[in-house]
């Protein structure tokens, strides 16, 4: 039996006094409120921590221990160890699932593999697809590119232009060299460039120089990293602003946010901390919860003046829910094993945009961390360990992923207490034509056998879109810079306000706005 997580624990370089407790009193207050410490609550929290403003970061979660079960991943895939975000409801089926969030200081990075790509050019305008049109944002690459170098720097991202037709401008190059290919990756890339492919080097947040390096972040993509190899927004982004001045309230759920009477301006934050309720208020507040947790909380905190939910004038909180459509891809050489240690290298986007041969967008072609047999086990629970250890040592893995486009009836909404979520897949069929190119792609490469498993409603790490931002508040939730239309000092800096959902890591995108959108929220305090 695996031994009970920490939750007293606090990283040792951290002072002390940047994690508060409320002890005896049932209310305090601060200049901004930030509810979430993820990509996007944590950048936040960085941008705002030189502006002579009190900064709190409130999360749910505590710190996740550095300890040697972050990097087994048994420990991860088959006891849940780290599984904390309880249960969903799926709208179509009534049944509950185990979403894929985590409730821990530095939200899901903590278990993501640190892909950190820039949304392409095309993805911030109006895109046809098979199924529909995807929404053009309100603002464009030039006005997030500044935002990205920035993040590049902040996170130690390895990265190589001139691969990749699809890449957007950069102003900056990568702040470190791409992490090379391992032989056998580096031989999959020869042969998908034979074949008149583009596989280029993908950016990543890994700072890894020597195999033993590699190795003991092998398990990283989709594991907690014990190292501090891994950049994520607890190490790279959180931890620098506590020491800048930025406090944080960890085991801190928020519940509900409550308006002045006439409904124009949040006062204060009610939530729960160490078995009562507290109060916290602001001038300003910024939820940053995660597309699904972030609406939950809007549509919780209804009153008198926001009957359908805080800031849902337009009726579209909550709506327009996208995931991509992803499925994890297995190629399998039976007669050769697969030493990689960290495969999560490689990337390709020749089927990313539409063009000669491809009528419609496909998607995005991203190697998957190497998968171990203890990965693959709750995906097969009926398989034996010992044929998926043979399985996984002779694999390579892939992720593809197409965009999901906005739906009104895709949505998230509330039954009492429970989140219950309604999403119908759309643009599917761009994403078997997707799997059915890299199928041939790969056997060509040599690996004949060939196993795919389509992720369900349970796989929503990238999920955004259910706060849209736009000029119009009858057709948008936020204005361009993710402040609400109807409510005067609540910003949202999460991937909530994604018009679409391109087919790309949404990470590096997040962090990107959440430095966008900080001046306005400063300088709205400030007067």
């Amino acid at each position: 039996m695996s031994k009970p997580v920490r939750q007293d624990y606090t990283p040792p370089e951290l002072h002390p006094d940047s994690v508060i407790s409320f002890d005896t009193a049932d209310e305090i207050s601060t200049d901004v409120l930030i509810i979430g410490s993820g990509m996007g609550g944590s950048t936040l929290a960085w941008a705002l921590k030189d502006s002579g403003l009190d900064v709190l970061v409130v999360e749910r979660g505590n710190f996740l221990p550095r300890e040697p079960e972050n990097s087994q991943p048994a420990e991860m895939h088959i006891k849940g160890r780290y599984k904390n975000a309880g249960f969903w409801y799926d709208g179509g089926t009534g049944k509950p699932f185990a979403p894929g969030v985590y409730y821990w200081v530095g939200g899901n990075t903590r278990f993501y593999g640190a892909m950190l790509p820039r949304f392409r050019r095309s993805d911030f305008t109006e895109v046809e697809h098979h199924d529909g049109f995807s929404r053009a944002w309100p603002f464009g690459y030039d006005d997030l590119e500044p935002f990205y170098t920035t993040m590049e720097r902040l996170l130690q991202v390895h990265g190589q232009l001139g691969e990749d037709p699809t890449e957007p401008p950069h102003s900056e190059s990568y702040p470190h060299p791409a992490l090379e290919h391992e032989p056998e990756i580096e031989r999959f890339a020869r042969s998908l460039r034979g074949q008149g492919l583009h596989p280029f080097h993908t950016p990543n947040a890994l700072n890894v120089d020597t195999l033993a390096d590699r190795a003991a972040v092998t398990a990283a993509d989709g594991c907690p990293d014990e190292t501090g190899r891994k950049s994520d927004a607890e190490n790279r982004i959180l931890l620098p602003a506590l020491r800048d001045g930025v406090k944080i309230l960890t085991g801190a759920e928020v519940t509900r946010l409550i308006t002045s009477s006439d409904g124009r301006k949040v006062v204060a934050a009610e939530a729960r901390h160490a078995g009562r309720t507290v109060r916290i208020s602001a001038k300003s507040f910024a939820v940053a919860g995660g597309a699904v947790n972030s609406a939950a909380l809007l549509l919780r905190s209804a009153s008198d003046a926001h009957p359908h939910g805080l800031g849902n004038a337009s009726g579209l909180l909550g709506r327009n829910y996208m995931v991509h459509n992803s499925t994890f891809f297995v190629g399998v050489d039976p007669v050769r094993t697969n030493p990689t240690k960290w495969q999560k290298t490689l990337g390709m986007n020749d089927f990313y945009e539409a063009g000669p041969g491809t009528p419609y967008p496909l998607g995005n072609l991203q190697m998957l961390g190497k998968l171990q047999a203890p990965m693959l086990k709750p995906a097969r629970p009926w398989a034996p360990m010992w044929a998926l250890k043979f399985m996984s040592a002779r694999s390579i893995d892939i992720y593809l992923t197409t965009e999901d486009l906005p739906s009104r009836e895709n949505r998230v909404r509330l039954e009492g207490d429970r989140i219950v979520i309604d999403w119908t897949p759309t643009n599917l069929a761009p994403h078997h034509e997707l799997v059915r190119r890299v199928t041939r792609a790969v056997r060509k490469a040599g690996y004949p056998l060939v196993f795919t498993q389509r992720m369900g409603i349970e796989t929503n790490s990238h999920m955004c879109g259910t706060a849209v931002a736009g000029h119009d508040p009858a057709r948008s939730v936020l204005d361009p810079f993710c402040r609400s239309h109807d409510v005067d000092n609540l910003w949202l800096a999460d991937s909530s306000f994604f018009p679409s959902s391109a087919a790309l890591n949404p990470a590096l995108t997040i962090g990107a706005n959440a430095l966008r959108i900080a001046p306005s929220l400063a300088e709205a305090i400030k007067g």
